[in-house]
């Protein structure tokens, strides 16, 4: 292995914010593990940053699928620099009261224990490895702040996601290991599609809301990972500037 080349692992990584940020993170040096649950789309991904990528399909709700992700990257690159914990999903929505126990858990398995299984297998690799260190980033949402209508599973992983962070900075801080968290506020994707055409308001009106370039996103988590690891960002916030959420309700 080349002793400058940087290692990153993007969950999530076939489509929208994952996506984005794998062909930033490409574009500026880093060799990047695509990772999620539909490798055609990860290939896709791939062709986009035509060299230095390695495709792993793995199931972030499931243990065994994590750790051979993890194991993958270590068995083609020999070590970890920076994971970039982005897999996630919504529930269905509609009022808290008509919410199954399963959309709940399928949520929180996903957008919680998934991210946990995550950093818990890249602090195993940063922490022994030489030279010591590395970073993660967790994909938040402007949901880590306030929620929208109808989203109490998504807003309850993403507010602990944020909880999560905060421990793992803390807690890895003696081993070289940096955390900062990204929150997103409306860059267009397909999620982003009802949005565009309208979406329920805390007032209970529907508003169309104006979105940002994903590949904005991308250019915040470069800048996020370029950074030494004695240097940190905690908690960025990156958000369309007319989206309803400076004085949301």
């Amino acid at each position: 292995m080349n002793q400058d080349q940087k290692i990153a692992i993007v969950t999530g990584a076939g489509t929208g914010i994952g996506r984005a940020v794998a062909i930033a993170l490409h574009a500026d040096g880093w060799t990047v593990v695509l990772s999620g649950r539909r490798e055609e789309q990860l290939k896709e991904t791939s062709k986009m940053c035509v060299d230095r990528t390695l495709v792993v399909p793995a199931d972030i709700t499931i243990l065994a699928s994590v750790q051979n992700l993890f194991t993958q990257t270590i068995k083609n690159f020999g070590r970890l620099d920076l994971l970039f914990n982005n897999a996630g999903i919504a529930a269905p929505a509609k009022p808290m009261e008509e919410l199954t126990l399963e959309e709940w858990h399928l949520v929180i398995n996903t957008n919680l224990t998934g991210a946990f299984l995550c950093a818990q297998e890249a602090i195993k690799i940063m922490k022994h490895q030489d030279p010591k260190g590395g970073r993660i980033i967790n994909n938040g949402s402007i949901s880590a702040h306030v929620p929208r209508p109808h989203s109490a599973p998504y807003t309850a992983s993403k507010h602990a996601i944020t909880g999560l962070t905060k421990s793992i900075s803390l807690d890895g801080r003696s081993h070289n290991i940096a955390c900062g968290q990204i929150d997103i506020g409306n860059a267009s994707s397909a999620m982003t599609k009802k949005m565009e055409a309208g979406i329920l308001q805390a007032d209970g009106s529907q508003k169309v809301e104006s979105t940002m370039n994903v590949k904005d996103v991308g250019r915040t988590v470069v800048y996020m990972a370029s950074l030494p690891l004695n240097t940190n960002v905690p908690f960025v916030t990156v958000m369309a500037n007319q989206m309803p959420y400076i004085g949301r309700g």
